[in-house]
C-alpha cells in the first residue's frame, strides 16, 4: 500500500472505535512494517502522521503510544488553563505588587504627561527609557550600552524580531532540543526550520552545536532554562562563546528569568559582539502590562530596529513610560527582590514534597523525570482529573515523537499552601500505577 495516509486513517478509526485505547503501545515500526507489508519508511510516515494528528505520542526509548487525552485546540502554554491548580503556566503575581506599581504610576496620570504617553514611539524608545532599561538589565559587571537598546510590545515579539532579523525564510535556527514552545510557533510562522541541539546537566552542549550542520543563528536560554530549570555555569558559557565565534554565528539569548538570578553574568557578557540579549517585564511584573527589550551589538542595532518596525512589534509608548517609571523609582527592583524571596520559599516546598527534581533552586519551575510505570501523557491526564494542570515534555520537544518521559511543574501561580497540597497529590499519584486509574 503506497499511500501512508490510508494506513493512518485505518489506525485513526481503530482509536476512535476504542479498538486501540489511550495508553496502548503501538508495535515497533519495523514490526508494524512487516505485519502490514510496508516499507520501513512508509511505516515511519504512518506513525509520524498519527503524531501530527494528535492521536499518538512518541517517547524516546519507549516507543509510540495512543494519546491519553485529545490535544488542546491551541498551542501548548498559549492560554491560561481552567484547572483548579495551575502548575502549567508560570506567572508570579504577588499579593501586594499591584498597589506598589499603581503608586509609582501616579505621575503618568497628569494630563500633560498622559497626553505625551499616548503618542506613538519608535523602536528606540526615548533616551530616558533606554537609560532606565540599561539599569534594569545590568548584571554584575555587564551593563548594556543604552544606545543599543530597542523596545518591543513583549518578550515574544522581541524573540520574533531577532529571529526574523537573522534567519531568512527557509533557513535553519539552532535551539536546545527542549525549548520554549512559543519559539516553535514563531519559527513556523516565519518559515524557519528549527534544528535541535543536545543538552546535558550544564545546558546546551557546544560540540553538539558545532556538529549540527549549517545554521543561521542560535536561540539559547542559558539562565534558568525553560523547561529544564538549569543554569549554564561560567565555564560552559566560555566554551559556547568560543564555538559561536568559530562558526561566526549570531546568538539570541533569552534572559526572561535572569531577574531571579541577579548574580549570574549573561551570555552576552562572554560574546558581546555577536549576542542579542532579549528580556521583558512579563515575569518581573505580569503579562497584562509588559514591554520587551532587545540589546544588540552596535553593528546590528539598525538591522534589529528595522525588523521590529517591519514586523509591527514595537512597544506602546505608555508601556515604555510605565516601565521607565517603575525602574527609576526602584519599584521594580523591590518587586524583583520580593519574587526572589517568593521563589526561595516555593523551592523549599518543592524539595520537601518532591525531592530531587531537576532545576535551579532559584527557578519558578522544575523538571520531573517520571517513574518508569508512568508515561508523561498519561500522568498529565491523571493529574488533570485531580484538578491539577501540568505541561508534558512533548510541549517543549522540537522534534515530534522525541520527548523524554517527563513533565514541567510551574510553581509560581498558586498560593504556597495550595502548591504544597497539589504536590502531595502528585507525589501520591506517581507512587501508584496507571492501572489504579481504572478504579477511579
Amino acid at each position: 500500500m503506497d499511500d501512508y495516509r490510508v494506513v493512518a486513517d485505518a489506525l485513526a478509526a481503530d482509536i476512535e472505535a476504542g479498538r486501540l485505547r489511550p495508553g496502548d503501545r503501538l508495535p515497533p515500526q519495523r514490526r508494524f512494517a512487516r505485519q502490514r507489508g510496508l516499507a520501513n519508511s512508509t511505516a515511519a510516515r504512518v506513525y509520524g502522521e498519527l503524531v501530527r494528528r494528535g492521536l499518538a505520542v512518541g517517547e524516546v526509548g519507549r516507543g509510540t503510544f495512543v494519546r491519553a487525552t485529545k490535544p488542546p485546540p491551541e498551542p501548548a502554554l498559549a492560554e491560561p488553563g481552567d484547572a483548579r491548580v495551575d502548575l502549567e503556566l508560570n506567572f508570579a503575581v504577588l499579593p501586594d505588587q499591584s498597589a506598589l506599581l499603581a503608586k509609582a504610576l501616579q505621575p503618568l496620570l497628569r494630563d500633560d504627561v498622559l497626553t505625551a504617553a499616548l503618542h506613538p514611539i519608535g523602536a528606540a524608545g526615548t533616551p530616558a527609557a533606554r537609560e532606565a532599561a540599561a539599569t534594569l538589565l545590568t548584571r554584575g559587571d555587564w551593563r548594556p550600552d543604552p544606545a543599543t537598546i530597542l523596545f518591543t510590545g513583549n518578550g515574544r515579539q522581541a524573540i520574533a524580531a531577532a529571529i526574523a532579523a537573522f534567519v531568512p525564510v527557509g533557513e535553519r535556527l539552532a535551539v536546545e532540543s527542549l525549548t520554549y514552545p512559543v519559539v516553535k510557533a514563531v519559527a513556523s510562522r516565519l518559515g524557519v526550520e528549527l534544528v535541535p541541539v543536545d543538552t546535558d546537566e550544564h545546558g546546551l552542549v557546544p560540540e553538539a552545536l558545532a556538529a549540527a550542520g549549517p545554521v543561521r543563528a542560535l536561540y539559547v536560554q542559558p539562565t534558568l532554562h525553560n523547561p529544564l530549570g538549569t543554569t549554564m555555569p561560567p565555564k560552559r558559557r566560555e566554551e559556547l562563546a568560543a564555538v559561536v565565534a568559530r562558526l561566526d554565528l549570531p546568538v539570541i539569548e533569552d534572559g526572561i528569568y535572569t531577574f531571579l538570578r541577579d548574580d549570574v553574568r549573561p551570555f552576552a557578557a562572554y560574546a558581546p559582539e555577536r549576542t542579542v540579549f532579549v528580556d521583558s517585564l512579563s515575569k518581573r511584573v505580569a503579562p497584562g502590562l509588559t514591554a520587551g527589550f532587545l540589546v544588540a551589538p552596535p553593528a546590528w542595532t539598525a538591522r534589529l530596529a528595522s525588523s521590529v518596525r517591519s514586523g509591527a512589534w514595537a512597544a506602546s509608548r505608555f508601556a515604555v513610560e510605565a516601565a521607565t517609571q517603575w525602574i527609576v523609582t526602584r519599584t521594580l527592583a523591590g518587586v524583583e527582590a520580593a519574587k526572589r524571596r517568593d521563589a526561595a520559599v516555593r523551592a523549599s516546598v518543592v524539595e520537601a514534597k518532591l525531592p530531587g527534581l531537576r532545576g535551579d533552586a532559584a527557578s519558578y519551575h522544575r523538571w520531573w523525570e517520571l517513574p518508569e510505570q508512568w508515561r508523561a501523557e498519561t500522568f498529565v491526564a491523571a493529574a488533570a482529573r485531580r484538578g491539577i494542570a501540568l505541561s508534558p515534555a512533548a510541549a517543549f520537544a522540537v522534534l515530534p515523537g522525541h520527548a523524554p518521559n517527563a513533565v514541567r511543574i510551574a510553581v509560581s501561580a498558586p498560593p504556597v499552601e495550595t502548591l504544597a497540597a497539589a504536590l502531595d497529590v502528585l507525589a501520591a499519584l506517581a507512587s501508584g500505577s496507571p492501572d489504579d486509574l481504572l478504579a477511579d
